[in-house]
């Protein structure tokens, strides 16, 4: 990769070492959960799709994050976690955290130029042993509780220290959702929520340089009828099971399949249809969840 920008806040000669025996554990493109060494709860993408906080469930993509490797400046390193639920991802905001506790809040947040400086992460292995903490332009990530911060570089605690642990790869893409209950008439689909679905197939603006993006209105949460619709609006006439839905967030954003239900928001969401058979179906990969 190029490198980019010196970092902000570069990192002592004392640390080096141990920032690249920590990046270590993190392999670009493959999936990890994060483990508070103090409450035990894993870092977790709530279904809003733009908070964070810590739960006990391990076995849950929201729980699972997928590794994006940036070379920054000389040998920098940097780690940039995107959920594997939503796509987005792990950000220090300028917002202050949650009432009760210090540093500014962490959120999902889309992959832009004018975001990139508060997605990059640093690791640093924790004195001799496996743990990581995670620092950022404005602090280190801790764990608060159910919540997450970034706080002040001086601040010290196993609240700061995080256990990587690996998620080992499905061989196939796990089955959407299929929809529970009754399903609403069309004369009653307006009392659920709606969204606007940008999307394209994967390869058309390659093959289209005045190719546009095209848009429809979604009701409802549901992935699997999302992507029935694609499928219909794009004319696909095989199984469309094997159709994979992506999200990506932000300019940058590297494709995340959609394999859970849209998140609790009236966001405009980019969708990438990728097709069986293509190179890029072939690339995708899934975390195993429910692995030991």
């Amino acid at each position: 990769m190029e490198a980019r920008n010196p970092p902000s806040s570069p990192l002592r000669a004392s640390d080096l070492l141990r920032h690249r025996r920590a990046t270590e554990q993190f392999q670009d493109g493959h999936h990890v959960r994060l483990r508070s060494r103090e409450t035990g709860a894993y870092l977790h993408a709530d279904e809003d799709g733009r908070r964070v906080s810590l739960h006990h469930r391990r076995a849950s993509m929201n729980a699972a994050w997928a590794v994006h490797i940036y070379q920054g400046y000389g040998d920098s390193q940097y780690v940039l976690l995107h959920s594997a639920a939503y796509g987005r991802y792990l950000a220090a905001t300028n917002a202050p955290a949650p009432r009760g506790h210090s540093g500014r809040r962490v959120e999902q947040c889309d992959y832009e130029p004018w975001e990139e400086e508060y997605i990059r992460w640093q690791a640093v292995r924790v004195g001799s042993g496996d743990d990581v903490l995670l620092r950022n332009v404005a602090g280190r990530l801790r764990a608060n509780g159910r919540y997450l911060s970034v706080d002040d570089f001086n601040s010290i605690g196993t609240m700061m220290h995080w256990v990587v642990e690996h998620i080992p790869a499905r061989n196939d893409a796990p089955r959407l959702a299929a929809p529970t209950g009754l399903r609403l008439p069309r004369s009653l689909a307006f009392v659920l929520p709606w969204r606007v679905i940008q999307y394209e197939q994967e390869g058309a603006e390659e093959s289209n340089a005045s190719f546009a993006w095209e848009s429809l209105v979604f009701r409802g949460r549901s992935a699997y009828h999302l992507r029935k619709e694609l499928a219909s609006r794009l004319g696909v006439a095989m199984d469309v099971s094997n159709l994979v839905m992506c999200v990506r967030a932000g300019m940058h954003g590297r494709l995340t399949p959609l394999v859970v239900d849209l998140p609790h928001s009236r966001e405009t969401l980019d969708i990438i249809v990728v097709m069986p058979g293509t190179p890029a179906h072939a690339e995708l990969r899934y975390p195993d969840v429910g692995a030991e």
